[in-house]
Parts: C-alpha cells; structure tokens; sequence
C-alpha cells in the first residue's frame, strides 16, 4: 500500500472512531448508557485500527489491549503501553453491552450506569488522542 494510500486509510478510521465517541456523548446525555459504553469501545478500536493503517499494517480484531500488543513497530506499541490498561478496561464493553444474554438475568440497559459510560467515553477519548499524537509525530 502506498504511503498515500495508508494515510488515506488511516484518517478514514480515525474519522469514524470520531463520530463514535461523538455517538457514544449523545447516548449518555439520552441516558443510553449500555449503548454509550459499547460505541466508546467501537471509537477505541478504530482509532487503533487506524494506528496500525498508519505504519502500512493490516489489524484484525476486535480486543484495543491485543491490538496495541501486537503492534509491529516496536517504538510505536511502546507509545501506546500509556494506555494498555485503560484498553484492556475497555475491552470489557465489547459484548456484555449489546446482547441480553451477556450478564447474567439482566438487560444491558438495567446494568450499566452514568459513571460506566463517563469512564469508558474517558478512555477512548484518552486513546483516540494519543493515537492521533502517535501519528502526527508528536505522541
């Protein structure tokens, strides 16, 4: 892929995790917390996707925390470890948000609250931006 064509990409997918947080914002001032936790996850794991666009990679996968460990570039995945943990925090909201049958005897909507969806949008706004450092250079 050309060098164009990955910066191309990259925006492309950071662009989107964007409007996922900007989603996952509108969700938890509607009081749709299981739906805000789950779209702050999906804007995590695109800015990491976009990442790894970035230096010319394919990602696969849906987990933020395996995605910064199996970046390529070494100098890169050790920017990231910032994070590590938040990702692996927001991991949690990947499934159990969307599926009835992902918490026991409860509904999504019925588990999480206010300060699940502040934390999780907290997270990924903390990872998109230091993705978008890590790309410019600056990070």
């Amino acid at each position: 892929m050309s060098v164009d064509k990955q910066t191309h990409e990259a925006q492309r997918w950071l662009e989107t995790a964007e409007e996922d947080l900007e989603a996952a914002r509108v969700l938890l001032r509607a009081e749709r917390y299981s739906h805000a936790c789950f779209l702050a996850q999906q804007g995590g794991e695109k800015a990491l996707k976009a990442l790894w666009y970035s230096i010319g990679e394919d990602p696969w996968g849906h987990s933020i925390h395996k995605l910064i460990l199996d970046l390529p570039e070494e100098t890169t995945r050790k920017r990231m470890t910032a994070v590590q943990n938040d990702a692996a925090a927001l991991d949690r909201f990947y499934i159990p948000t969307r599926y009835p049958n992902g918490l026991p005897d409860l509904t999504p909507g019925k588990f999480y609250f206010q300060k699940d969806a502040e934390f999780a949008i907290g997270i990924a706004e903390s990872i998109t931006a230091l993705v978008k450092r890590t790309i410019a250079g600056t990070g």
